[in-house]
């Protein structure tokens, strides 16, 4: 039986009782390269993540003295659909900037 379900005795009838388990969360990371302005990583910050100007500074320069940072975590759709959107928008200016999402390996408390 796994974590998610429970039985209960009710007369003769054994009832399954199955909670849905809750959405793995997925961080989304931007990666450095030589290539890419740092203004072009806050506008992205700002207009794709909604990172206001002060947060979005903050990552960037996270992201350029770190090698990458985590710049948002999200459910699974929303994080991929994040991440190819900016990558779109980076590509289509010319910059190689890599962005992955990954799960958020950390359990609530």
């Amino acid at each position: 039986m796994s974590k998610q379900e429970t039985k209960h005795q009710t007369g003769g009838h054994t009832r399954v009782k199955i909670r849905p388990k809750k959405p793995t969360n997925y961080n989304v990371l931007f990666h450095n390269d030589d290539v890419t302005t740092m203004d072009f990583v806050v506008m992205l910050l700002m207009g794709v993540f909604g990172r206001p100007q002060e947060q979005a500074i903050y990552l960037m320069l996270k992201v350029h003295h770190e090698g990458k940072a985590v710049v948002g975590t999200y459910t699974y759709d929303i994080a991929r659909s994040k991440t190819e959107k900016a990558t779109r928008i980076a590509r289509e200016a010319g910059f190689p900037l890599r962005i992955t999402y990954e799960p958020n390996e950390l359990l609530p408390f």
